[in-house]
């Protein structure tokens, strides 16, 4: 389990311009129906100085860790599950769970899932190094 800097550009489909401004309605069925990729992630809006992040996945993330911010996670659908070097969550729709920062892990979704996401809007996707 270590962080590394290989390219996963092919591997996830990570979108992190912002996609909507405030004060449009997010049609995020329509987003999900849309995406044909395993494992994307799109930016849906700014609040503050967080974004919040659609994810509609399938499958294995790698193992990395975020050294200075938090991350928080919600499913809507599916199961989503966080592995961490001592302990594992299984989150289901309307499950929620915050990964504290530096904290290793690594997600997984045996089945397609969709989740939100809510994190810093600098915050690297794949991971710091």
């Amino acid at each position: 389990m270590s962080t590394t800097t290989a390219d996963y550009s092919s591997k996830y489909s990570t979108h992190l311009n912002i996609l909507h401004p405030a004060g449009d309605v997010i049609d995020v069925n329509a987003l999900v129906a849309a995406n044909q990729h395993p494992w994307y992630n799109q930016t849906l809006c700014q609040v503050n100085e967080s974004v919040v992040r659609l994810g509609s996945v399938q499958g294995e993330y790698h193992w990395h860790k975020h050294d200075t911010e938090d991350e928080f996670f919600y499913v809507v659908s599916g199961r989503f599950i966080i592995e961490m070097e001592d302990r594992t969550v299984d989150l289901r729709p309307g499950q929620a769970f915050v990964v504290p920062k530096g904290v290793m892990h690594r997600p997984r979704a045996p089945e397609h899932t969709v989740i939100l996401m809510v994190e810093t809007a600098g915050i690297i996707p794949t991971g710091d190094t």
